[in-house]
C-alpha cells in the first residue's frame, strides 16, 4: 500500500524513521511532507493515489475525498475528528482512526497549570515583579477546596477530576453518560445546569457536534458565580467567545483559560477575546508534549498496521463497502 504522511508528526528523527521502517520492510511505500498546507487542490496532488494518508487536524472536505479515488483510510493523529466529512467517508467506504488517549496527561496537567495560574495571577505577577514592583497587597486563591466542574467526562476529563482531587477539590459534572471511574474519583454528577451554577472552576472537555456549537452563550455565563473562571481545552466553537469576552468585561465571571479558539491560533488582530480582562490565552499547546507526541505516533503505527492487517482500531466511523 501507499501512505502519505501530511505533515511532521513531531517526534526525533529516529523515532519516525523507525515509524517508516516498519511499513517500508514489508514493501509499503511511505511518502512523507513535512510542511503542512490546507488548500484542497494541494492536498488532493499530495494524496495521489494513496491508500493511507496520516494527518492531524487538517480539514478534509468531500471534494478532496471524491478526488482521492484510491484512498483507503484517513490515520488521524488527534483525538477529534470534526474536520473530517465523516459522513462522506462512511459512504466512499474510508475507514478513520483516530489517536484518542495520546494527549489525556498533557491536556489535563494544562488544565490545572491554567487553573493554579488564573487563582495565583502568576503571569501577572510575574510582569510586576520584573517591573521592579511588589504584589501591590494581591491575595490569590486556593485550589484546594474549590468546586471543581467537569463538562465532559471521557478520557480527559476523568484525568483532570483525578488531578484536582489529588489538589483537595470537590468534584461536580456533567456528561452524556456517567463513567464508573469518574465516580470513583468522587465527581457528584449533577444537571449541566447545576454544575454551571455550583463551579468555582468550570473545565470544559466536550467533543465539537451540532448539540456543543456555543454551549457556552451568554445566558451560561449569567448562570455562573460572579467568582468563577472557565478553562477551554476542548475545541473553541464550543463557548461563544463574544459572549464571554462580555461576561468577563462586565464582571459576570471572574476569569478565563483558552487554549483554543474558532480556528487554529495565530488570531486576528481584533480576535475578541485579545483585550478581554483576566484570561490566559494559549495558542493550541495542551495536547503538544514530547512524551504525547511519541504515545501518538505509536497510536498512529498501531492504527495502520491494523488496518493494513484486516483489523482497524479506533475507529470513529462505520465505513461501507471500499470503493472499487
Amino acid at each position: 500500500m501507499k501512505i502519505v504522511v501530511l505533515e511532521s508528526l513531531a517526534v526525533e528523527k529516529q523515532l519516525f524513521d523507525d515509524f517508516c521502517s516498519v511499513f517500508q520492510k514489508d514493501a509499503h511505500e511511505i511518502v512523507v511532507f513535512q510542511n503542512r498546507v490546507e488548500d484542497p487542490e494541494i492536498l488532493i496532488e499530495r494524496i495521489g493515489d494513496a491508500d493511507i494518508a496520516v494527518l492531524t487536524n487538517i480539514p478534509i472536505s468531500r471534494n478532496i475525498l471524491t478526488s482521492c479515488k484510491n484512498l483507503k483510510m484517513l490515520a488521524v493523529a488527534f483525538t477529534g475528528f470534526d474536520h473530517i466529512d465523516i459522513e462522506s467517508c462512511d459512504e466512499f467506504g474510508i475507514t478513520v482512526s483516530n489517536a484518542a488517549g495520546f494527549s489525556t496527561s498533557a491536556v489535563a496537567e494544562l488544565t490545572i497549570a491554567m487553573a493554579l495560574d488564573l487563582l495565583r495571577n502568576i503571569i501577572p505577577m510575574e510582569g510586576r515583579l520584573r517591573n521592579l514592583l511588589d504584589r501591590n497587597a494581591f491575595l490569590g486563591g486556593n485550589l484546594r477546596g474549590k468546586t471543581f466542574g467537569i463538562i465532559g467526562t471521557g478520557l480527559i476529563g476523568t484525568e483532570v477530576s483525578r488531578l484536582a482531587a489529588a489538589f483537595g477539590c470537590k468534584l461536580i459534572g456533567w456528561s452524556r453518560s456517567q463513567k464508573p471511574e469518574a465516580i470513583a474519583l468522587g465527581i457528584n454528577y449533577l444537571s449541566f445546569k447545576e454544575v454551571c451554577q455550583k463551579s468555582d472552576i468550570l473545565s470544559i472537555h466536550l467533543p465539537l457536534n451540532d448539540h456543543t456549537r456555543n454551549l457556552f452563550d451568554a445566558s451560561v455565563f449569567m448562570q455562573m458565580k460572579n467568582d468563577a473562571i472557565l478553562i477551554n481545552t476542548a475545541r473553541g466553537p464550543i463557548v461563544d467567545n463574544a459572549a464571554l469576552a462580555d461576561a468577563l468585561k462586565n464582571g459576570v465571571i471572574a476569569g478565563a483559560a483558552l487554549d483554543v479558539y474558532e480556528g487554529e491560533p495565530p488570531l486576528q488582530q481584533d480576535h475578541i477575546m485579545l483585550d478581554a480582562p483576566n484570561t490566559i490565552l494559549l495558542p493550541h499547546i495542551a495536547y503538544a508534549s514530547k512524551q504525547a507526541m511519541n504515545l501518538r505516533l505509536e497510536i498512529v503505527q498501531e492504527n495502520i498496521a491494523g488496518f493494513i492487517n484486516g483489523k482497524p482500531m479506533r475507529l470513529v466511523n462505520h465505513p461501507g463497502k471500499p470503493k472499487k
